[in-house]
C-alpha cells in the first residue's frame, strides 16, 4: 500500500508475482495482487492492486482498484479508482470516486456519473450479441442464397454442354 494514505485492510486471495506473464483472461474471486504482466482482460470481484512495475494491457474491472504499475485499457471500479504517482494509466476509467496522485500519467475520460458501471457494460454486451446474431444470420442467408445462384449457373451450364453434344451427333 502507499505509505502515509490511510488505507483499509484488504485480505489478498490471489497473487501474480513479479516475473510472472500470463496471456488471456484472468478472472478472481476475491481480491487480488498483480506484480507481473497481462495481456488479456483482467476482472476481480473485489479489490484489485496492480503493483508498481506491473503491466496489464487489457481492460479492467473491479469494485475498487489501486494502480501502481501501467494500464493500456480501460477501467472500471464501481466504488474507488487510486492511480499513484508511479502509474500509468491509458485508457477510460468510470468510477464513483477517484484519487489521483502528483506525478502520474492519465490520458483518457473519467466517468464518476453513472448509476452501476457493469449494468452499462451489461446492456452494450447483450446489444452487440444480437447485433451479432442479426449479422450472422444474414451472412448465412447471403451464403445460402449465392449457392443457389451457383448451383442455377452450373445446371444451366450442364444442359448448354448436354444440348451442344445432341446436336454434334
Amino acid at each position: 500500500m502507499l505509505k502515509g494514505k490511510k488505507t483499509k485492510k484488504v485480505q489478498i486471495t490471489t497473487l501474480l508475482g513479479r516475473g510472472t506473464e500470463l496471456k488471456g483472461d484472468l478472472t478472481v474471486e476475491g481480491s487480488a495482487r498483480i506484480d507481473g504482466r497481462i495481456d488479456g482482460d483482467v476482472t476481480v470481484s473485489g479489490y484489485l492492486i496492480i503493483g508498481t512495475g506491473a503491466i496489464v494491457v487489457g481492460d479492467v474491472r473491479a469494485q475498487s482498484v489501486l494502480i501502481g504499475g501501467e494500464v493500456q485499457g480501460n477501467i472500471i471500479a464501481p466504488d474507488k479508482a487510486e492511480i499513484a504517482s508511479t502509474a500509468k494509466v491509458l485508457g477510460n476509467i468510470a468510477t464513483g470516486e477517484i484519487v489521483i496522485d502528483e506525478h502520474a500519467t492519465f490520458q483518457g475520460k473519467c466517468d464518476m456519473n453513472q448509476a452501476v458501471p457493469y449494468e452499462k457494460e451489461k446492456e452494450n454486451f447483450e446489444k452487440s450479441i444480437r447485433v451479432g446474431k442479426k449479422s450472422a444470420k444474414a451472412a448465412i442467408a447471403e451464403a445460402l442464397k449465392e449457392m443457389k445462384l451457383e448451383e442455377a449457373r452450373l445446371e444451366e451450364e450442364a444442359v448448354k454442354e448436354d444440348e451442344q453434344e445432341a446436336g454434334q451427333i
